[in-house]
C-alpha cells in the first residue's frame, strides 16, 4: 500500500510539472521578439499575405484562446506545422528524436560504467597515484567546455589521424537497416548488418565521448566520496571482521549503499546531457533534436523549438521519476516518506 501511495504522489508531481512546462514554453514563445507570421511570409510579402499566415496559424486569436488551443493540441499529439519547412513538427521530431536518444544512451551508459569504476578504484586506493589521477581527471572533465573538446577531437582524431569520421551519423552511401527501434546501431545488430553497426559506432564515438565527459567526471567524484564514507562505516568494518571477501564488501555492500547519491546525480546529469545535445550535435552535425532546435531558432521558427523544449523537458521529468522509483529499490524506507 505504501508503494502505491508513493507512486501516486510521484505521478501527480510529474503531471503538475508537465503542465507548468506547457505554461512556461507558451508564454516564453509569445514574449519573444519578432513576428513569426512576417518571418514566414518572407521579406517581400504584402500585409495581406502576412495576415493570411497569421490567421492560418491561429496567431490572430487572444492569448488565453491560443494557450487553450496549444495545450489541447499537445495532448492530442499535434505540435503544429513548421513555418520554415511547412512540415508537421511531429514528423521532424520523429526523424530527430531516435538520433538524440541513441546518442544520449551511448553517452550515459559510457559515463555510468566508467565513472562508477573510476570512483570505486579511486576510493579503494585512496591517496595513491591512481586516486590523484582520477581526481585531476574529474576536475578537468567538469571544467572542460564541450564545444572546444569536440572541435579538438575533430582536428586531432578525425582530421590529423583519420581514425574516425569528422561528422554526421552514417555514410551517405551506406545501406540503412530495416527500422525496428529506429536506433541505427541496435537495428543494425538486430538485422545482422554488422558492418553498418561498426560504422555507426565509429560515427557516434566522438560525439558520445564529448557529451559524456562532464557526466562521467561528476559520477566519478561523487562515487569516490560516497565510497570513502561507506567503507569507513561500522557495518563494513563488521563485515571485514567476519571474514567476508574484499569483492563482496566493496561491491555487494559498500557500493550499493553508496549508489543513492549517484542515482540522484545521474537523473540531474541526464537533463544536462539532453540540453548539451544542442552544442554537441551542432559541432558534429548530428541530426538530432539539438540540431533541429538550433536551426529552427536561427530561422525564428518557434514551433519546432517549442516541441524540442517539451520533449526534452518531459524526458528529464520522466528520468527523475524513474530515479525516484529506483531509490525505493536501494532504500525501501523512502516509500514511507
Amino acid at each position: 500500500m505504501a508503494l502505491i501511495l508513493y507512486l501516486f504522489r510521484r505521478i501527480v508531481v510529474l503531471f503538475t510539472m508537465l503542465f507548468g512546462l506547457l505554461c512556461m514554453t507558451f508564454f516564453v514563445a509569445n514574449i519573444a521578439p519578432g513576428d513569426p507570421a512576417a518571418l514566414a511570409a518572407g521579406p517581400n510579402a504584402t500585409q495581406s499575405m502576412i495576415e493570411t499566415i497569421r490567421v492560418e496559424y491561429g496567431l490572430d486569436k487572444p492569448l488565453p484562446e491560443q494557450f487553450i488551443r496549444y495545450v489541447t493540441s499537445v495532448f492530442q499529439g499535434d505540435l503544429g506545422r513548421s513555418i520554415s519547412t511547412s512540415r508537421l513538427v511531429t514528423e521532424q521530431i520523429a526523424d530527430a528524436l531516435p538520433n538524440t536518444i541513441e546518442l544520449v544512451i551511448v553517452a550515459m551508459g559510457f559515463a555510468i560504467i566508467v565513472g562508477v569504476a573510476f570512483g570505486l578504484i579511486s576510493a579503494v586506493w585512496r591517496d595513491s597515484v591512481i586516486d590523484h589521477a582520477v581526481r585531476i581527471f574529474a576536475v578537468s572533465g567538469i571544467a572542460l567546455p564541450m564545444f572546444w573538446f569536440g572541435l579538438l577531437l575533430q582536428l586531432f582524431v578525425a582530421v590529423q589521424l583519420g581514425w574516425l569520421p569528422v561528422s554526421g551519423r552514417i555514410g551517405l552511401v551506406t545501406e540503412l537497416p530495416q527500422p525496428i527501434t529506429h536506433l541505427l546501431i541496435l537495428d543494425s545488430l538486430l538485422t545482422g548488418k554488422w558492418h553498418t553497426a561498426l560504422e555507426g559506432l565509429s560515427y557516434i564515438a566522438m560525439p558520445a565521448l564529448v557529451l559524456s565527459f562532464p557526466c562521467l567526471a561528476s559520477i566519478a567524484r561523487v562515487t569516490r566520496a560516497e565510497m570513502i564514507e561507506t567503507l569507513a562505516s561500522d557495518y563494513v568494518l563488521g563485515a571485514r571482521a567476519q571474514g567476508l571477501g574484499l569483492f563482496s564488501i566493496q561491491i555487494r555492500h559498500a557500493l550499493r549503499n553508496a549508489m543513492l547519491p549517484v542515482l540522484a546525480l545521474i537523473g540531474l546529469r541526464y537533463g544536462w546531457m539532453l540540453g548539451g545535445t544542442a552544442l554537441v550535435e551542432t559541432v558534429f552535425d548530428w541530426p538530432g533534436l539539438g540540431l533541429l532546435a538550433v536551426n529552427s531558432a536561427l530561422l525564428s521558427d518557434f514551433k519546432p523549438v517549442l516541441a524540442v523544449t517539451l520533449i526534452i523537458g518531459f524526458n528529464v521529468m520522466l528520468a527523475n521519476f524513474v530515479i525516484d522509483i529506483a531509490y525505493t529499490v536501494f532504500d525501501p524506507r523512502l516509500r514511507l516518506g
